[in-house]
């Protein structure tokens, strides 16, 4: 038996009133999807323990079988994970997103989704501007980065906001507070002057694109969870695709294999062919995969209706469609999301996400369509979201 995994970030919303009060999911034409939901077992479940972030960090440790209460211990670790930055004695690490405000309010959350080759640029200009033996940037992908900090471990106790989170909202009262704020006010304030005028920027002004004008910090972490093997607990062999750091990162800690396939972006612009034809190539020698498309969460970050339907619909046609025509019924199939990501708010809540199962072994339990409402209607709900891998598999190992 083989086994598929397809994570729609943040797919799963909440009621939009000016669309008939229907959901993103149930807005979006999904004739694979709601065939696969028909045919299979649908419900929802908790990827968020009570009282944690409803980050993507959380809930897909969950997805992918680790209890975020026992090994999660920040995001931006598991991104530098991902970027092989070591995270030495006394050191900490930061997400380091470029932003764009304007007016005192957060215009860009990204930059205008900046281009990693620009941003690899900037980043540069940030270490030759603002770095020491003390202070280091890694350049990411897009607008997502890594500020590193040594002898700086109370920043850890600092409140920062995600720049997600406040959307058209002024910045100055939402800027890292308390212990150990004040070295990351100050290089995000510094940074201003680092890019206000740098060659990437006029450029991108020139073209009507949205300028990178500062560095925004929040996520702060110090080390990276010791886990066990993903071989180890499950008995399988897996990969993972995805075009985020953070889910590289996640798979690099757990021992699941990085498929680097081209055309694989975090944006509406993601190849959702050639990642699943990827995907399946890897089947051929592992026994489980996972497919990471972060398009509907980027969508719903924007306030994107049309782009998050999109984005559902791409998943449907190109994904979705392929895993249903493979493997001559020798695969099992798990599609859910990690957490809702709400137009209305724009950003990550924690209620439970529908999930649907598929394959040998699950029989239908009357849901039509793979949507909230009817993944509700089953009245099954998993209260502890990592256990949903050993619904897949049928068997924990060890």
């Amino acid at each position: 038996m083989k086994y598929g995994i397809v994570i729609i970030d943040g797919a799963a919303g909440s009621p939009l009133p000016e669309r008939g009060g229907k959901t993103c999911l149930e807005l979006a034409q999904t004739p694979n999807l709601d065939a696969t939901a028909g045919e299979g077992v649908v419900g929802l479940v908790r990827t968020v323990p009570a009282g944690m972030e409803p980050s993507s960090a959380c809930a897909c440790m969950s997805v992918l079988g680790y209890d975020p209460k026992v090994y999660y211990r920040g995001r931006s670790a598991i991104e530098a994970r991902s970027l092989d930055i070591p995270i030495g004695e006394g050191e900490v690490v930061f997400r380091c997103n470029l932003v764009a405000v304007r007016d005192g309010k957060m215009w860009s959350y990204s930059a205008g989704y900046i281009s990693t080759e620009e941003a690899k640029q900037l980043i540069a200009a940030l270490n030759d501007s603002l770095s020491d033996d003390n202070v280091h940037f890694y350049p990411g992908v897009s607008y997502r980065h890594i500020l590193k900090l040594k002898g700086q471990e109370d920043t850890l106790s600092a409140t920062c906001t995600p720049p997600h989170d406040i959307p058209g909202k002024p910045v100055d009262e939402v800027m890292p507070r308390g212990k150990g704020s004040d070295i990351l006010r100050e290089l995000m304030k510094r940074s201003e002057a680092a890019l206000r005028d740098h060659p990437v920027n006029v450029e991108r002004r020139s073209r009507g694109d949205i300028p990178a004008t500062m560095i925004w910090l929040f996520w702060g972490s110090g080390q990276v969870p010791d886990m066990p093997q993903f071989r180890q607990v499950y008995g399988l062999g897996a990969a993972l695709t995805s075009g985020v750091d953070l889910l590289r990162g996640l798979a690099k800690m757990v021992g699941m294999k990085v498929l680097n396939i081209p055309g694989v972006t975090d944006g509406l612009d993601n190849d959702y062919a050639a990642q699943a034809v990827g995907a399946l190539e890897a089947l051929e020698e592992r026994d489980l995969v996972v497919i990471h498309i972060e398009a509907p969460d980027e969508a719903a970050h924007a306030g994107s209706i049309d782009d998050k339907i999109e984005a559902i619909q791409k998943v449907d046609g190109e994904v979705i469609s392929r895993l249903r025509s493979w493997g001559g019924g020798d695969l099992r199939l798990l599609v859910m999301p990690d957490h809702p990501t709400p137009i209305k708010t724009r950003t990550h809540s924690p209620e439970p996400v529908p999930f649907l199962l598929w394959g040998a072994g699950f029989n239908s339990n009357g849901a039509k369509r793979f949507t909230e409402a009817e993944a509700e209607s089953t009245g099954l709900f998993i209260d502890d979201g990592y256990k949903i891998m050993g619904r897949l598999i049928g068997e924990v190992k060890s």
